[in-house]
């Protein structure tokens, strides 16, 4: 979604990838300070000699004369370049749980080691992130109009001055391509993308992705439907922006979702629905975001779930909206829809 907010909706209501919107109740916590200190535990790969340059989605060359060594980033794309050998010295975005552990987001980093710039929507203490002497912040865009995610627009301008920013966006696009980009920037940072770890999770994401279109031509009648719950409202994700959705879809997955006309109302991205109105869609598979901003489907208490069809069969596996975009993030993601659609029992 777009920064034109009068055209769809306020970034603060943003829960990227076609997961959820509306739960800004629980992503506006605000405040400028998180207090958890360190760095990563994982040295950056020692970068190409002389100068750096990468072209972002925004079509942003950034030019420095080395490769970045204070690297600060969103946390999703931290443990993505972390995978690749890659560290940062500060991350943003859901990087703790409330009992202190690793976020979903935050992938296989010890997250006490990290330097953490806000841990909430809206949180982002650039005091902290100018005594970090950045020499690049790296986000993720979900939106056109190359919108740095969980960079607030409060402070952006504060933040845009202490150093340059890359943008990868994951707004309209298959799985896949943004994939590629973090697979390139890691490369341009210094990864050895030629070790055994990085090139066998490529083969084992290719390798799940024939089971999935495997499993989706064995079994074209089972629906698959991606949700989201909030404490009123349960979201029905459309495909066309999700990274996710669009890549299962590409690879034969049925795919149950509201209508472009429906979707219109929230930019594209879901169908917000009540409670009472959850069965309005029949599936067989549910798959749930499975972001800690969201209920989880074992907390969900209402009647009108528990009755439906995929829920009594116990048929609903997570889904992540905002995937770590690592080859080894993403084989289990895959893997765990194609088992799914393996073994599941038509009860639409």
């Amino acid at each position: 979604m777009s920064n034109a907010r009068a055209a769809h909706l306020t970034r603060r209501g943003i829960l990227a990838a076609g997961g959820a919107l509306g739960l800004g109740a629980v992503l506006a916590a605000c405040g400028d300070d998180d207090r958890s200190g360190g760095s990563s535990d994982k040295g950056t790969t020692a970068a190409k000699s002389g100068p750096w340059t990468f072209k972002d989605d925004r079509g942003t060359t950034v030019k420095l004369d080395r490769a970045p060594a204070n690297i600060v980033a969103f946390v999703g794309v931290a443990a993505a370049l972390y995978d690749y050998g890659i560290g940062v010295k500060g991350v943003f975005g859901p990087t703790k749980t409330k009992a202190g552990k690793a976020d979903v987001q935050a992938g296989d980093m010890d997250v006490s080691k990290l330097t953490v710039l806000g841990n909430e929507w809206g949180q982002f203490n650039v005091e902290k992130y100018a005594a970090l002497a950045p020499d690049v912040l790296i986000t993720t865009m979900f939106d056109g109009a190359g919108t740095l995610w969980y960079v607030p627009e409060e402070s952006k301008d504060k933040i845009a001055k202490l150093a340059p920013s890359v943008g990868i966006s994951a707004y309209d696009r298959r799985l896949t391509v943004p994939l590629q980009r973090v697979w390139a920037l890691a490369e341009s940072l210094g990864a050895d993308m030629t070790a055994s770890r990085v090139t066998d999770a490529k083969k084992r994401f290719e390798e799940a992705s024939s089971r999935l279109r495997a499993a989706a031509k064995a079994h074209p009648d089972i629906k698959v439907l991606a949700g989201s719950a909030a404490q009123d409202i349960f979201y029905v994700s459309g495909s066309d922006l999700s990274v996710d959705l669009e890549y299962f879809k590409t690879l034969g997955v049925n795919l149950v979702e509201p209508s472009a006309s429906v979707l219109k109302a929230s930019g594209g991205w879901y169908e917000s629905l009540s409670w009472e109105n959850v069965d309005k869609y029949q599936a067989d598979i549910i798959m749930m975001d499975d972001r800690t901003a969201t209920i989880q489907p074992a907390d969900i208490t209402q009647a009108t779930w528990k009755k439906l069809p995929a829920v009594k069969a116990g048929q609903v596996i997570s889904r992540s909206p905002e995937p770590i975009f690592s080859y080894d993030k993403c084989v289990a993601m895959v893997e765990n829809l194609a088992k799914a659609i393996e073994t599941a029992k038509k009860v639409s």
